[in-house]
């Protein structure tokens, strides 16, 4: 297959040809990439929109890819060796594969770039240099916790769908789903696993490849085991759209609680419409933001970034979205969420 057809390519600036057009003066700035597990997803639309403004901002010669569709190892291994062979000082990336892109990220670090991570940490976090995420256990633990105090006494009958990501199930995927399961109150076995879990309020997991086809098939599925599911987890907000849609074409849309990860201002528009209870904010402009300017100085300086205090990562936040806040749980309204959504 020729590159041409596998990578989606952006660059800054006057050489608007691409790496081996640069004119010398572009040769001499520093170059970098940013990689992503899709370009459709409005999550990391936004991300490569924070990247390219900060490389404008730091004179940063940016070269963006994207994977065909989340779980696209191969277009993601493709771009990594291009940017090495690009010179570039530095790679952002959403690592579509946490475990399977470790060989050519060691090769590109090898090679003098530093890698980060973006959204989703590598297995394990120090396969790259640094990682700018979502605590995204916490986001799973806040909707979780918010569902079962929704539910009340209904809480220990609940019949719950989880609608995750790929099979891979990758660091995003398990950590999200696991944190959901904590803070509902069910016990969780493997932390690295999804659906190895014994209580029998689960009616099933299935995947959703993250966009709203694959929430919609999943949701059908899982209704097919149990029609009578009151509470879905969904792994990001396009997800959670199209399961709601499912649910919508069973009658059952008003007898179901749907939670989320994203803060994308269409799903936040969901919380208002009442199509998703809650979802926890997530902020891709701070991530993207925050790795441009790591390497700037690196490039500059030499200097890595630190991580937060306590963790293997460098935490941008979460913030949960409802307009039916719960004791206990500190949230802020849709209307709060669209101040601050994305997309």
């Amino acid at each position: 297959m020729k590159l041409a057809t596998q990578l989606k390519f952006t660059a800054i600036g006057a050489a608007a040809l691409g790496v081996m057009s640069l004119s010398p003066s572009a040769q001499a700035a520093t170059g970098a990439c940013l990689i992503t597990k899709t370009d459709t997803n409005p999550f990391f639309v936004k991300m490569k929109e924070g990247a390219l403004a900060g490389a404008k901002q730091h004179g940063i010669e940016l070269q963006t890819f994207a994977g065909k569709l989340d779980g696209d190892v191969e277009t993601q291994v493709v771009a990594v060796e291009t940017c090495i062979a690009s010179g570039a000082k530095g790679i952002l990336i959403t690592p579509t594969d946490s475990r399977a892109l470790t060989p050519v990220i060691k090769k590109a670090r090898d090679a003098g770039l530093l890698v980060i991570a973006l959204d989703t940490p590598f297995e394990p976090a120090d396969v790259a240099d640094a990682t700018f995420a979502t605590d995204n256990f916490k986001a799973g633990v806040l909707i979780g916790q918010w569902a079962k105090a929704k539910l009340g006494d209904r809480a220990a009958n609940a019949k719950i769908a989880t609608l995750d990501l790929n099979p891979s199930q990758v660091s995003v995927d398990y950590l999200r789903n696991n944190g959901f399961l904590q803070g509902f109150g069910i016990d969780i076995k493997d932390p690295k696993r999804i659906g190895d879990e014994t209580d029998p309020r689960i009616v099933g997991s299935d995947v959703t490849n993250g966009n709203e086809e694959g929430g919609r098939k999943a949701m059908e599925n899982l209704m097919q085991i149990d029609p009578n599911i009151n509470l879905v987890y969904t792994i990001n907000e396009p997800a959670a759209a199209g399961a709601y849609e499912a649910l919508k074409a069973f009658g059952k849309q008003k007898d179901v609680l749907i939670v989320s990860v994203d803060g994308g201002c269409p799903g936040v528009r969901n919380v208002k419409e009442d199509v998703i209870g809650a979802t926890s904010m997530q902020f891709p402009l701070l991530m993207a933001a925050k790795g441009i300017e790591a390497i700037k100085n690196w490039a500059e300086n030499g200097v890595k970034p630190k991580t937060t205090p306590g963790l293997d990562f460098y935490d941008t936040g979460v913030k949960l979205i409802t307009d039916e806040p719960v004791p206990g749980i500190q949230s802020i309204s849709a209307k709060e969420g669209l101040k601050e959504c994305w997309g």
